[in-house]
């Protein structure tokens, strides 16, 4: 499965969810992580939104997930991905 989070330098939401996914065990994936603000289409759309978590469907068009809770812990998130592969 390979997510894509999007994401921007100094947003502690962002970081959060990050280091939450990289202490996901139950379920593999390939994580991209894209800064909005290198992309003015990416900061238009998620500037107010980060961070914002999509998977890549079978037809390689991105689907967002819905938004994670930052004080939920890391199982939730791995159910969550569960749903998704």
């Amino acid at each position: 499965m390979k997510l894509i989070l999007y994401s921007k330098q100094g947003c502690c939401l962002c970081e959060g969810l990050l280091t939450k996914l990289q202490q996901v065990k139950q379920v593999a994936f390939e994580l991209e992580i894209r800064d909005i603000t290198s992309n003015p289409d990416w900061f238009d759309r998620y500037q107010y939104e980060i961070p914002v978590l999509c998977v890549l469907n079978d037809r390689q068009q991105e689907q967002e997930l819905p938004r994670f809770p930052p004080r939920s812990p890391v199982t939730k998130l791995e159910e969550l991905l569960q749903r998704y592969q």
